[in-house]
């Protein structure tokens, strides 16, 4: 198998287990999954609270890397067996690591594909977006993440189809969901409560004034740098006069 093919290959298998998960494992990663086994799954915490670290954060990561459905049962888990603190660490650490993951894969697989120079990808409508994102990268990333409508597999695709830098990726990835991280974190605190209530978590919170009020505030100071340029009424940057230019 020559490089190309392997990068192809890299596309079909992502594409393919996203597709098998999304069909079989949407009944499996959920919060009736568990309510109903939360029992068992407290008492193995309990007996191997190291091992159900590291289980809990290699099954995470594998839900980001293959877009697979659960993330959010997984973040509300994440509270319910480790607590607030340790329980958000272990939840940023393992998604941000996924979709450093996926962001690679992703940026491997497509490489396949630029080789065709009368491929979409390299039409003057794509060029022109992804100048866009890759000029105002930093403000893009971290409203991608800090919006709560964006979905998650989505903000870690998009960069790595439009030449977004690893570093400003991984460090963006981070910042831009430790808000949405806590406020889910926190309801899995208390999610055993919920049950108990015959009852499920509650997501309402995170669209919440309190919550969602800061957060648009800050999205509306990331993107309105780029709309003043755009209008003119501040300099352009040097990257975004180069790509004028070309």
């Amino acid at each position: 198998m020559n490089k190309l093919d392997l990068r192809k290959a890299v596309i079909i298998l992502l594409l393919i287990i996203a597709a098998f998960g999304l069909i079989f494992f949407s009944e499996w990663i959920s919060f009736e999954a568990l309510k109903e086994n939360r029992a068992e799954i407290s008492e193995f915490r309990d007996k191997n609270f190291t091992l159900s670290i590291v289980i809990f954060w290699v099954f995470y990561v594998i839900l980001v890397v293959f877009s697979l459905p659960g993330a959010a049962v997984a973040s509300v888990s994440g509270g319910f067996l480790f607590g607030l603190g340790a329980g958000l660490f272990i939840n940023i650490t393992a998604a941000s690591t996924g979709a450093a993951l996926l962001f690679l894969l992703v940026r491997y697989g497509m490489k396949s594909f630029k080789y065709n120079k009368s491929n979409t990808l390299n039409s003057n409508f794509v060029i022109q977006i992804k100048n866009a994102l890759v000029t105002n990268q930093i403000s893009i990333m971290l409203t991608l993440r800090l919006v709560p409508v964006v979905p998650f597999f989505l903000a870690n695709i998009l960069p790595a189809l439009v030449g977004v830098r690893l570093f400003n990726f991984i460090w963006t990835t981070i910042i831009g969901i430790i808000p949405g991280g806590i406020v889910f974190t926190w309801i899995g605190v208390g999610v055993g409560e919920v049950f108990d209530r015959n009852e499920y978590p509650n997501f309402e919170l995170l669209f919440s004034p309190v919550i969602l009020g800061p957060i648009l505030g800050l999205v509306a100071l990331l993107i309105l740098p780029m709309i003043l340029r755009r209008s003119g009424i501040m300099p352009k940057t040097i990257t975004e006069r180069g790509n004028e230019k070309n």
